[in-house]
């Protein structure tokens, strides 16, 4: 995505203002719990139940607490003490599995494959990353994959439109893979940079889904062995702990490379990222907290984490 330094000062005011509500919630029963008595063992117990209410998931919470109390144990500490204590923890357990989404470095055309259910913010999260690509001088097309729902192919032409990118779709029930490979062997002969590719996200018949994303994946390879370059599984931060099931499904199979996180704006629930984090074989490459397309921005972890608790990003 666009260059961090750039789009410090008003994404950090956006994520604080998505995670309002998770931030809140959490900064308040630290503040209750701790603030101005020295830190024991009850207290901690408290404190994981808290993070493990906060979806951030028992093993996670543990570890976080146990860093905590390294820090703190036995101390009286004020707010700004326990807060930032609080959000190294946390942050120590995100900065491994922080990641980078970069399709400007790679091979061209570079190949990006979108998984993930559908309502998931999956073909929003795909134009967002359309317009800022064409923004900085990139040659994109965009391939309507998901051929059964006529209204993602809808959705997603308007985004190829306001990012002045190609577009390719097919007939409502054609063959996604046949789709891909068209995309990709057009790609190659018009001169694209990149290849962003939608994908069908319905979980009724999980087998079938799957199988057509292993397809399309198979199809890919016989025009370029490396492709797709970047698979990207978008979840849904609202639905909270659901998303470690959406996760197991589709990075068990899918190849997934790197997570998106979307709707962190939409929910009290931003805590589950870390347990998403940390069950994930890929890393979090970004995170979403608005509807602009500025809103969708690379994962930085120690700012998530001084969020999260309520703190000014550092």
């Amino acid at each position: 995505m666009s260059d961090t330094d750039a789009r410090k000062p008003g994404w950090f005011r956006r994520l604080a203002d998505g995670l309002s509500r998770s931030s809140r919630q959490m900064s308040e029963q630290v503040v209750s719990t701790f603030v101005k008595k020295p830190l024991d063992q009850e207290q901690l117990d408290a404190l994981e139940d808290m993070l493990i209410e906060a979806d951030l998931g028992p093993h996670a919470a543990g570890r976080i607490t146990a860093r905590f109390a390294e820090q703190r144990f036995g101390r009286v500490s004020d707010e700004n003490e326990v807060k930032h204590a609080l959000a190294e923890a946390i942050a120590a357990e995100l900065m491994p599995r922080q990641g980078r989404f970069d399709a400007l470095s790679g091979p061209r055309p570079y190949v990006v494959l979108f998984v993930g259910v559908n309502g998931s913010g999956k073909t929003t999260t795909l134009g967002k990353i359309a317009a800022d690509l064409t923004g900085r001088g990139a040659k994109v097309l965009v391939v309507a994959g998901d051929t059964f729902r006529a209204a993602a192919v809808e959705q997603l032409k308007i985004w190829a439109d306001r990012a002045h990118a190609g577009f390719i779709t097919r007939p409502t029930g054609s063959d996604a893979a046949g789709l891909a490979f068209d995309a990709y062997e057009q790609a190659k002969t018009e001169g694209y940079d990149v290849v962003l590719i939608d994908t069908a996200g319905r979980l009724q018949n999980k087998t079938g889904l799957m199988d057509e994303l292993l397809k399309i994946v198979r199809v890919l390879k016989k025009v370029d062995p490396d492709a797709p370059h970047e698979t990207l599984l978008v979840l849904d931060a609202t639905v909270g702990r659901n998303a470690l099931a959406q996760e197991n499904i589709f990075g068990n199979t899918a190849g997934v490379t790197g997570i998106v996180m979307t709707k962190l704006d939409g929910t009290a629930r931003g805590g589950v990222l870390v347990p998403v984090a940390q069950a994930s074989d890929a890393p979090i490459k970004l995170i979403g907290v608005g509807e602009g397309i500025e809103d969708l921005q690379d994962f930085d972890a120690q700012a998530f984490s001084r969020t999260l608790v309520g703190l000014a990003a550092a």
